[in-house]
């Protein structure tokens, strides 16, 4: 076998550290969990550690992560929005600690997530976004097969229900009873909650400027299917950071036949691009269970960690507050706009 290159080497180091951390969390919880451990059980040293994660905190986000990517899928999809929500519950509900037999420490491992979460503002308001963003990707689902109404705010409540479930059966296993949580999503299906969508009114809002500019963005995955994704198609790209994440269906509402990506950036991308990794798998895993293919949103993401997709669609420089959007036609940039309100703008200003 040949040298490794340096690449390879890396990235080969940052597989051993993932798999020591894991088992660390799971054995020890976050809180008791030492990086020196971390480290022995890798066969690395500390600083090898820490120069492939700044933190134990982003060390934690990742390893979630991984699990979440690597966790299957097995199709249970519903053609009704009842039957689709209760089959997405009980995707949910099948990795978690529901009663007081579970030592192999997998459920260990992500209790510690949300008390990690709610312990930093940096991390509340991503959280809170991407929340809103798994509600966006399960009530586009939902109104796929049932079109003509809206269904985010079901979601979120649906969403809200499966949180709680989370935290109890973290904190009280044995508390929560599946088969109740299940059938309180599915009656959410089916309850008028006033759901409508008003474009926002924004006085300042940015307008959408004609350009005539050259677009080779980078290849790139869509997180919901979990495939690569040609991003070289007419349609809207929109650039957001994770304060911003609630403006894509802007763009997602005034152009509602148009291809709209979301593209994922952060200022933190080392810790919050895992988070963003983690939300995103959990949430579209139970998607894919729940739903038939037909029904997914034609809404793609895409996590953009080094800001490659960001830089050519004209944004070299991002943040957690970006927010800028272009609309490709033709295999070229036709329309850009840059600020709050950019998504709207540009889907409003068409092909």
């Amino acid at each position: 076998m040949g040298r490794l290159t340096r690449a390879q080497a890396q990235e080969q180091n940052r597989e051993r550290v993932l798999a020591a951390a894991r088992q660390e969390f799971a054995e020890r919880g976050f809180r008791d969990a030492k990086i020196d451990l971390i480290a022995e059980r890798a066969e690395l040293t500390r600083g090898a550690v820490y120069s492939n994660f700044p933190g134990k905190r982003a060390l934690y986000f990742a390893v979630l992560a991984a699990e979440a990517e690597r966790m299957p899928a097995t199709p249970e999809p519903g053609c009704t929005p009842r039957a689709a929500l209760g089959a997405f519950a009980r995707a949910w509900l099948a990795r978690l600690p529901l009663t007081t037999d579970h030592d192999d420490g997998s459920a260990r491992l992500g209790a510690d997530l949300m008390p990690e979460v709610a312990a930093d503002g940096r991390t509340r308001l991503p959280y809170a976004q991407l929340m809103a963003l798994g509600a966006l990707l399960l009530g586009l689902a939902l109104e796929r097969l049932d079109p003509g109404a809206r269904r985010v705010r079901a979601a979120q409540a649906a969403l809200t229900t499966l949180q709680g479930a989370s935290q109890l059966a973290a904190a009280a296993p044995g508390f929560v009873d599946p088969f109740d949580v299940v059938s309180a999503c599915e009656q959410l299906a089916e309850l008028d909650l006033g759901d409508t969508h008003a474009p926002p009114h924004l006085p300042f809002a940015p307008q959408a400027r004609p350009v005539d500019g050259t677009w080779t963005p980078p290849a790139a995955v869509d997180a919901l299917r979990g495939e690569p994704v040609d991003l070289r198609g007419d349609g809207v790209v929109a650039v957001l950071g994770l304060h911003r994440l609630t403006a894509v269906e802007e763009a997602v509402r005034a152009a509602p036949g148009a291809e709209v990506t979301a593209v994922l950036v952060s200022g933190e991308p080392a810790e919050l691009v895992p988070l963003a990794r983690l939300v995103v798998a959990d949430l579209c895993r139970c998607l894919r269970q729940a739903f038939p293919a037909a029904a997914w949103p034609r809404l793609r993401v895409v996590h953009d960690e080094r800001g490659a997709v960001a830089a050519a669609a004209g944004e070299p420089a991002v943040s957690d507050a970006t927010e800028a959007a272009v609309r490709i036609a033709g295999g070229r940039i036709v329309a850009r706009a840059e600020g709050r309100g950019a998504c709207n703008a540009v889907a409003r200003l068409g092909g």
